[in-house]
């Protein structure tokens, strides 16, 4: 796919090997062996419904809950920007989200006009596209939760609504389609007063960063709690709070995070993940699944 001709022409940007580090938490990583910014959903669908199928095509939100291999991406990342970053109050406790609106966004939206029930999503590192995929949740909330439907354009360029109870929702996981881009979203919260919403905010944000080491190149929650368990918990008790791989570090103030101490390679990265699961393993039996997200090719 090196030959820009075999791609369609497009209203947004469209970049060739472009490097992937800058723009996830992590700062490792290849580059995406094409990157492109639609210009709207329109622009979106044209290009992949005119896009060889068999080019493979991966969304990107901020980046945060994500290992880039050090290979690289292989076909077409797509990053939603500004265009799809908007986020208003429709019907009543209702609002109306971008795929690629920021969390802090999406909660001070609901804070202004009344909304309770989604101050959760303040503490989440991410995009409303990365959290309808992922069921993302904290602090007793889940997307689950306040999702009524979202708008996804899907491999072939088509694009549809799929309501809450069609994606299959279990913990930090659903039942989106593979490849499909999540480009709008609708989630509905209860009354509530601004200063009361905010105050909640304010709690979030101060226990999150009391515990987690939101100062440092990380990649979120590294590991599923598994049923019963905690999964700091085990990783602590196995030995590996501090523990290094190169460039690679379990954190030492919230063990269930990894840190990118300066240099890290991906593969750094994702081996002293898969070495604390070896050891929580020995250690309690439990075997650690990985929350956060790993693409690409192995250098």
């Amino acid at each position: 796919m090196s030959d820009q001709a075999v791609l369609p022409a497009v209203s947004g940007k469209l970049t060739p090997n472009a490097p992937l580090a800058p723009l996830v938490w992590f700062k490792s990583g290849g580059t995406a062996e094409w990157l492109f910014e639609p210009k709207d959903v329109a622009d979106l669908q044209q290009f992949l419904r005119e896009l060889d199928p068999a080019v493979p095509v991966m969304a990107l939100g901020l980046g945060s809950n994500m290992i880039v291999r050090d290979g690289g991406v292989p076909g077409v990342v797509v990053r939603l920007g500004k265009p799809f970053a908007k986020v208003t109050k429709t019907a009543d406790l209702t609002l109306e989200c971008g795929g690629g609106a920021t969390g802090i966004l999406v909660s001070s939206t609901a804070r202004d006009n009344g909304i309770a029930g989604v101050e959760f999503l303040r503490s989440i590192p991410g995009t409303v596209g990365g959290f309808v995929r992922m069921n993302g949740g904290a602090y007793g909330g889940e997307v689950k939760d306040i999702l009524i439907d979202c708008d996804v354009v899907l491999r072939d360029g088509s694009r549809v609504t799929l309501q809450n109870a069609d994606l299959g929702y279990t913990y930090r996981h659903s039942e989106l389609p593979e490849g499909a881009i999540v480009v709008a979203a609708r989630f509905k919260g209860r009354p509530g007063e601004p200063a009361a919403i905010q105050a909640e905010m304010d709690r979030i944000s101060a226990s999150r960063e009391a515990s987690q080491p939101l100062r440092s190149k990380t990649g979120g929650s590294t590991f599923k709690n598994p049923d019963g368990h905690k999964a700091w918990e085990l990783v602590d008790k196995a030995g590996c709070r501090g523990l290094q791989m190169g460039g690679a570090q379990v954190s030492e103030k919230h063990t269930n995070f990894l840190i990118n101490t300066g240099e890290a390679t991906s593969a750094d990265i994702e081996a002293l993940g898969e070495e604390v699961r070896r050891r929580v393993k020995g250690n309690s039996g439990v075997t650690l699944e990985w929350e956060i997200q790993r693409v690409g090719k192995v250098k």
